[in-house]
């Protein structure tokens, strides 16, 4: 490992950014593992991350300082770090379709557009964090285009399918632009949940026959996601990576599974709740059934994940390892590219960051 810090650009400053950004202050000294999936990655903590740029549409956010930034309404998640200003000014981003029908009336974009290429190389960013709203199609295809241009590495942490699609998968290889993708999970979330439970079936013999995720929260994706257009690939990305361990991996019949956002609260801010539930039929076709109710901080929950995924890329790219980037976003995204059982993925992470014990 080098001594030199992981420059990162973030690509939206909401909720999981603020949270982003809050881990890492909470983290900055070290002492601190309490709360961390990985506390070293490849030699790499969390204090060797460093935010260099941002970008955002919102006039409100534009132009403030990040450590500002990502206070600002309609951010609205816990706060568990005060943050020292950063000098990173969150720059104009590109709006279109970044801004769905239900917010439009909150969010006034700005007037401005960064160029976004310039700025991306001017800051010496080597990573660029989506987190852009679900169901934004062009913007992140739009940025992934400018990541492949300036040579910097993609974390796609939404469900717009960029690793998982064949031909943009195919771009970033060719240009040797690490890709990490899609759409991140969360540390201890509903898929996450409705995954191992699923998998627990398979493995103890229970068909697993039906079952429904029912999601609300009160943050503004799920206000977004009440725009069924954008939430399609939502709802792909969720129930793949459920279906995908169920009955030894033959899945289930579209019509018995449901899963995802149901509905916006909005009295619970960034707070999600989860409704799972699992049908089955265990020995001699006996009925077997779980219910299970979760309730989390959306933002911090994938927030700690996006912070591993930074440090992979690192990891990775340094050991000019672009293939294992595979094994990670199978590990970390609901939808990669190729997926994979998790105890074998992180079996094999393991192994390949720990090489010099």
């Amino acid at each position: 490992m080098t001594d030199s810090k992981i420059k990162v650009a973030i690509l939206g400053v909401g909720n999981c950014a603020s949270s982003f950004v809050q881990g890492l202050q909470y983290y900055k000294d070290d002492t601190e593992e309490s709360g961390l999936i990985s506390d070293v990655i490849g030699g790499y903590r969390v204090s060797d991350i460093e935010v260099v740029s941002a970008f955002d549409i919102n006039k409100s956010k534009v132009g403030k300082d990040l450590s500002e930034a990502i206070f600002e309404k309609p951010n609205n998640t816990t706060k568990f770090a005060d943050v020292p200003s950063l000098n990173v000014e969150v720059k104009p981003g590109k709006v279109l379709d970044g801004i769905g029908k239900f917010v439009k009336d909150i969010i006034e974009p700005s007037d401005e557009t960064s160029n976004i290429v310039e700025e991306l190389k001017s800051s010496g960013a080597e990573i660029l964090i989506n987190l852009l709203p679900v169901g934004s199609d062009e913007a992140v295809k739009f940025y992934a285009e400018c990541a492949i241009a300036a040579k910097v590495g993609f974390i796609n942490c939404i469900p717009v399918f960029i690793a998982r699609d064949e031909e943009w998968y195919k771009k970033f290889k060719e240009n040797n632009v690490p890709l990490i993708g899609d759409d991140i999970k969360s540390q201890v979330g509903a898929t996450i949940v409705h995954r191992v439970l699923a998998q627990l079936f398979s493995d103890r013999g229970v068909n697993l026959k039906r079952s429904y995720q029912l999601n609300v929260g009160g943050n503004m994706d799920f206000l977004n996601m009440l725009e069924e257009d954008r939430l399609e690939t939502k709802r792909t990305s969720k129930t793949s990576s459920v279906t995908s361990v169920a009955n030894k991996g033959k899945g289930m019949e579209p019509k018995n599974v449901r899963i995802g956002p149901s509905d916006y609260v909005e009295w619970l801010e960034d707070r999600k709740k989860a409704f799972i539930r699992l049908e089955g039929e265990s020995f001699g076709g006996v009925p077997l059934n779980i219910e299970v109710q979760l309730e989390v901080w959306d933002s911090p929950n994938s927030a700690g994940v996006v912070i591993d995924a930074v440090r992979y890329m690192k990891y990775f790219k340094e050991s000019n390892d672009l293939e294992s980037l595979d094994l990670v976003s199978a590990w970390l995204m609901k939808a990669p590219a190729k997926a994979a059982k998790d105890s074998e993925t992180l079996q094999k992470l393991h192994e390949l960051t720990h090489q010099e014990d």
